[in-house]
């Protein structure tokens, strides 16, 4: 079993190399998270979101909304899927092979828990590694996986097999999937078992022991427009005998429903910076934004002050690539970052480090440009940490709510040329600015990001050259 180090590793390198790496094509077959993704385009990379519902198994529960952030990235090597991220081993044309990380998406309901849960343990989501091999041919996709907890959480083994097939009329494809799951005792005792110490006169003591597993979905992705599609889907899972029969479980079979929209960066080519496209390199500092000083007060300069009880800070280093210039023939760029970042967390817990994925938008249209350049930015992506954030337990812990170590990630920024300022032309792509690194559950309406609603704000000053 991979350790939570290793793992951590891993998934930093991952992360960077995805970063940096020539995009292909993504066909996203992701039976794990229920949905299906295609950005058709050679090239492509997309950024959206997906609202989905789905019915709970566990009795009382009813009906689940999850919104689902899409962050979607496939390389040469590597490639970022709604909740997890991978390693190509081979991608030829007519099969593949990945090692991948993966978020499960499974767990008891972190808000709003029925009385069938009370007494319980909280049943949390895992991450899991594994591996997954894929045969494509003119009659569908046939693709099987293996994943194994790897941080202690389950510590079950799942081994699934899916077939797609694909259907196109014009702007529109259909993608039927069947899939079945084999999932190992420890797997479905840890989610649908009830403990002995958990036992009441309502509610036995249960394992379900390993079993079976099945969903059968329909997906249809209709494109609107040059980058914008239209995404949904159905699917409905069927327990196993086993899980079924838990006296926690009250539905067998589990129908689910999202409908999103995707945006395509890859359906335009010509706009595509080339190999030798410049790199961006960042170091920064900040501090942790006072109590009650949000992203929008620090936005709107309403509230640029750090916290003096118990401070903590961030340093940082971001190392980007332009994916576009003059994206539709305005002054915006659009760049890929990976950061790495270390938490100082003074003393009051254990330092850790980390990694933030995100694409970034720079727009330079201002009057004064060619006296002084200044770039306007917003970065969008995930932020994974070693340890959460002290500003973070502490703030979660005062409301009694729960943390995470994947939240979505925003990166705002504001500089200008050091060159321009100081009137020296080698130092004309160097900027100097202010920032907020800002990680976020989404209002605690993702399972993908923990259910949180909070996060943290670290104002930071920085530079950054241009090579």
């Amino acid at each position: 079993m991979i350790q939570r180090s290793l793992l951590n590793r891993l998934l930093c390198a991952a992360l960077l190399a995805s970063g940096l790496a020539s995009v292909q094509s993504v066909q996203a077959q992701n039976y794990a998270s229920g949905l299906a993704v295609e950005l058709p385009e050679p090239n492509s990379s997309g950024l959206g979101f997906a609202p989905r519902v789905e019915r709970s198994p566990y009795a009382g529960a009813g009906n689940r909304f999850d919104l689902m952030p899409l962050y979607i990235y496939d390389g040469k090597q590597l490639f970022l899927d709604v909740n997890r991220v991978g390693v190509k081993l081979l991608d030829e044309p007519t099969q593949r092979i990945d090692l991948l990380v993966e978020r499960r998406l499974e767990g008891f309901p972190l808000t709003n828990a029925p009385a069938s849960l009370a007494g319980m343990a909280i049943r949390d989501s895992s991450v899991d590694f594994g591996v997954s091999y894929s045969i494509r041919q003119p009659w569908g996709q046939l693709k099987a996986e293996m994943v194994r907890d790897t941080n202690s959480t389950h510590q079950g083994t799942e081994a699934r097999l899916g077939y797609a097939k694909e259907w196109r009329s014009g702007a529109l494809t259909w993608r039927p999937t069947l899939s079945v799951a084999w999932r190992s005792a420890n797997l479905n005792n840890y989610y649908y078992g009830v403990r002995a110490n958990e036992a009441t006169a309502a509610r036995p003591a249960y394992e379900p022991g390993a079993g079976l597993e099945a969903r059968v979905g329909l997906h249809a992705t209709f494109g609107v427009s040059r980058h914008w599609s239209l995404l949904t889907g159905v699917s409905a899972t069927v327990l196993g005998n086993g899980v079924k029969n838990s006296p926690i479980v009250e539905q067998r079979v589990l129908p689910s429903y999202y409908l999103g929209a995707v945006y395509d960066f890859g359906r335009h080519e010509s706009e595509w910076v080339g190999a030798s496209s410049p790199t961006y390199f960042k170091v920064l500092y900040g501090q942790a934004a006072a109590d009650g000083c949000h992203l929008i007060k620090i936005l709107t300069a309403q509230c640029l002050s750090t916290t003096k009880v118990n401070p903590t800070s961030i340093s940082a280093v971001q190392i980007g690539r332009p994916f576009i210039q003059n994206f539709n023939g305005l002054p915006i760029d659009v760049v890929g970052y990976v950061g790495l970042a270390q938490h100082n967390d003074n003393g009051l817990q254990t330092n850790g480090l980390q990694v933030d994925l995100f694409m970034k938008a720079f727009y330079t249209g201002f009057p004064w440009q060619d006296r002084v350049k200044t770039r306007l930015g917003m970065g969008m992506g995930v932020s994974l940490a070693q340890h959460v954030p002290y500003q973070e337990v502490s703030s979660q812990a005062t409301k009694g709510d729960q943390t995470s170590r994947l939240l979505n990630y925003l990166d705002p920024t504001l500089d200008v040329s050091l060159g321009d300022l100081i009137g020296s032309r080698p130092l004309k792509d160097t900027y100097i600015g202010l920032g907020v690194s800002h990680r976020s559950g989404i209002f605690q309406t993702s399972r993908l990001l923990g259910n949180v609603n909070g996060g943290s704000n670290y104002i930071y000053t920085y530079i950054e050259t241009v090579y």
